[in-house]
């Protein structure tokens, strides 16, 4: 291995990244934009949910339980209306995602120790968000129910009685449930898949197709020299945006990093390395540059996305997709992340994610020398 030569196609490399406008957008503005997008639009806090009420009764009973939902910040009552047809347009319009319709006859089973029913309309369009709604509704009813049976026992002289089992929870590592705060761990991940992976992916392909590798294959270069002196330049830019989003996060959104920052520098470096070596395994395989992206968006950036964990928990997938998801480095590191962001941990129970990146590194790069012969295909 002769380093200067190493060093001349490093050089080489950066010059081109500085010479190509469209990468250096690419490489400063993509990690901005994409926190900006998921931490801002990306939320799973669902709160202030537009909510219509059909009162067709309007006592004091029925205003009372509607007070309930006024004062709830989960839901934001926007429309009073008084018929169905109004129920319907806001529905279509999407302008509601709730109605409550409450009966004309709502407080009179109440007042003989009867249940009384109201009728809740839900937008199923999106069946998660639909789901926790009802779970928000069935919560502030509960409420209203029991203070209604205390009420009651209250009237027949009972003295208060309180609940046989209650429950004391409380949330660790992320009390407040803020998805910003799992976003970014993992944000990092998909940034650095995108940046590394996809970048990567294009440098040996782009000297084919412009000609220049004859020149290259020309020289005394080693081929470990010339796939090593291209991705060190992209090393260090995966690096500089994974610092762009540690620190857009911690001063921008306030997500706390409880664990080692050496650490996670650490970690992101051995996953860094297998994505590029990925990437460099897909440039030396491919015959042109829009293949060798399509091929790197396909087996890089998706499963990063959707087989990682980052946004869809793992083990609510298909067995087979599990056992698909093995086998993609961004799984190890998002667990890592998560676990140096918002749990502190180290090493010592992050050592079985550690040691698969290594291998997964390991992997790619010897897989990549391997498939690049130093002659024109």
């Amino acid at each position: 291995m002769n380093w200067t030569r190493t060093w001349a196609v490093f050089r080489k490399e950066l010059i081109h990244i500085r010479r190509d406008p469209r990468s250096l957008i690419l490489i400063i503005l993509l990690p901005i934009i994409l926190l900006l997008l998921y931490g801002y639009a990306l939320t799973f806090d669902i709160k202030n949910v537009p909510t219509a009420i059909y009162d067709q009764e309007g006592t004091q009973v029925s205003r009372d339980f509607i007070k309930r939902f006024e004062g709830s910040a989960y839901f934001s009552v926007k429309y009073y209306v008084s018929c169905y047809e109004e129920i319907n347009r806001l529905m279509d319009d999407r302008r509601v995602t709730l109605a409550l319709v409450l009966p004309y006859d709502f407080s009179r089973p109440l007042k003989k120790g009867e249940s009384s029913k109201v009728q809740v309309l839900l937008d199923g369009t999106d069946a998660n968000t639909a789901n926790l709604v009802l779970g928000y509704v069935q919560a502030v009813a509960a409420s209203f129910n029991t203070d209604l049976m205390q009420e009651r026992l209250n009237r027949k002289g009972f003295i208060r009685m309180e609940a046989p089992v209650k429950l004391d929870a409380r949330m660790w590592f992320n009390e407040d449930l803020a998805s910003i705060n799992f976003i970014v761990p993992g944000l990092i991940v998909v940034i650095m898949t995108m940046v590394g992976a996809l970048l990567t992916a294009l440098t040996v392909v782009r000297e084919v197709e412009r000609g220049s590798m004859e020149s290259l294959m020309a020289t005394p270069l080693k081929k470990g020299e010339l796939l090593l002196g291209k991705l060190g330049p992209y090393f260090f830019v995966g690096m500089l945006d994974m610092a762009i989003v540690i620190l857009m996060g911690h001063f921008l959104f306030q997500v706390p990093l409880r664990g080692s920052v050496p650490l996670l520098v650490a970690m992101s470096s051995l996953f860094l390395l297998a994505t590029l070596g990925h990437g460099l395994l897909i440039s030396v395989s491919c015959q042109n540059q829009l293949q060798a992206y399509q091929m790197g968006m396909l087996t890089t950036f998706l499963p990063a996305f959707l087989l990682s964990g980052f946004v869809f928990a793992i083990y609510l997938m298909p067995v087979p997709l599990q056992l698909m998801s093995y086998l993609v480095p961004a799984r190890y590191l998002v667990v890592i992340n998560k676990g140096i962001y918002l749990k502190g941990v180290g090493l010592e129970v992050l050592w079985p994610q550690a040691l698969m990146l290594v291998g997964g590194a390991a992997f790619f790069i010897a897989l990549a020398l391997r498939r690049f012969q130093k002659k024109i295909r």
